[in-house]
């Protein structure tokens, strides 16, 4: 485990707090008893995703958006460090709406950028995606691989990353560029395919709707992204600097199915749904990550196997509590 002093330097500020990765960077952190400032998305049903039931004392829950800048500076305010997680993530729906996407990735780091400037943080650190390389030319992936904006999500997230690098180079913010790979685990949306598998199995189907099974992933389980996320924030003299947090491993999405319907003891057939691929230019097809830099930085190196995530992950989709919160029948864009 990394040594981490944050509690004794001041809050901590979660943005994207009620989504999947945030929620359980926000629950590391209180375990690790740092008070956080978490940011979840204002909406009318008052409705706080996965922060919901958590009432713990060290958490102080807002809600508001990355989109407005003077709200962005008012909960930046008094926060020492900085995880900017906030952003629309799903890359079919980046097809359909990209106004979107730019307005919440590319403007809301923007407006983050500018909070922790104008706050003082100490370190802000800003969410990048694998996704930024595209198919991978050279593997596996070090952090200086050419850019290739194969979705206009990835497009948005390319520009996020450059408007936290200029601020490095034009203001000394203090910022650090962390990209996990495909990170997956309990809480993730089903419209991400370790839990469609997952959930369509658990719900009793013998059909399985899949994408594409060529593509291979570096696949990351959520806790140790999260401590990834933690290394990146204490490492001393990373400031301006982009660095992956990857096991340095990849499996195909087919070698990846056939283990979760093996640890699920499942007889299965996978079907293609044509509303699951990619157009052909915009598919990934393959995703290795070069941890060099970041386990030659900090202390943090990947703990949880393939295996050993899958079971916890399947542990946890198949309590019957948290598979009513999925609708196995819809495919989510």
């Amino acid at each position: 485990m990394e040594n981490s002093n944050i509690n004794n330097k001041g809050k901590v500020l979660v943005t994207g707090a009620d989504g999947f990765i945030g929620s359980h960077l926000t629950d590391m952190l209180l375990e690790r008893g740092y008070a956080v400032r978490a940011l979840a998305q204002y909406n009318s049903f008052n409705n706080l995703g996965w922060l919901e039931g958590n009432h713990h004392e060290g958490l102080e829950v807002v809600c508001g958006d990355v989109r407005d800048q003077s709200f962005c500076r008012e909960i930046a305010r008094g926060c020492d460090t900085i995880f900017h997680l906030a952003a629309l993530i799903a890359i079919p729906y980046s097809y359909v709406a990209p106004e979107s996407y730019v307005d919440t990735n590319i403007k809301g780091t923007m407006n983050m950028c500018l909070a922790a400037r104008d706050a003082g943080a100490r370190r802000l650190v800003v969410t990048s995606t694998s996704e930024v390389y595209g198919t991978a030319i050279t593997v596996p992936i070090p952090e200086t691989h050419p850019r290739q904006p194969q979705s206009p999500y990835s497009a948005t997230k390319i520009g996020a990353d450059a408007i936290a690098k200029s601020f490095y180079n034009a203001f000394d913010l203090p910022v650090v560029i962390a990209r996990p790979f495909n990170t997956y685990g309990p809480r993730q949306s089903a419209r991400a395919i370790i839990p469609t598998i997952i959930s369509q199995i658990a719900a009793g189907h013998r059909s399985i709707k899949v994408g594409d099974l060529s593509p291979t992933r570096d696949f990351n389980f959520v806790a140790d992204t999260c401590r990834g996320f933690i290394a990146l924030a204490e490492a001393p003299g990373i400031e301006g600097r982009d660095i992956n947090i990857a096991t340095g491993t990849e499996v195909s999405m087919q070698v990846t199915l056939e283990t979760i319907a093996r640890l699920m003891g499942a007889d299965v057939e996978y079907v293609v749904d044509p509303q699951r691929l990619r157009p052909s230019k915009s598919e990934v097809f393959r995703l290795c990550g070069d941890n060099t830099l970041i386990t030659s930085l900090t202390s943090w190196r990947p703990e949880v196997t393939l295996e050993e995530g899958l079971k916890r992950t399947i542990d946890w989709f198949t309590d019957p509590a948290n598979l009513a919160k999925y609708k196995t029948d819809i495919y989510n864009i």
